[in-house]
């Protein structure tokens, strides 16, 4: 899964870069669960996955790294 690397590049695109905790305040989330995702230690739910979506304005497709077309993978 590329989520981890997907969540970190957004947060640190932000400007100014947002920290883990700022993240986590404005989702709902701790920064701890946070850092599990970004190391991918830990899955996202459904719920994380749509508050990140919604946050950064991109695709669940783009977060979880999906290729844009599923018959033939990037």
């Amino acid at each position: 899964m590329a989520i981890g690397k997907n969540l970190k590049n957004l947060r640190c695109a932000k400007l100014p870069p947002l920290t883990q905790t700022d993240l986590g305040n404005a989702i709902g989330v701790t920064q701890r669960k946070l850092s599990f995702l970004e190391t991918e230690a830990s899955e996202p739910s459904l719920r994380d996955i749509t508050a990140l979506c919604r946050f950064f304005n991109v695709s669940a497709d783009y977060l979880l790294g999906l290729p844009r077309n599923m018959d033939y993978p990037e």
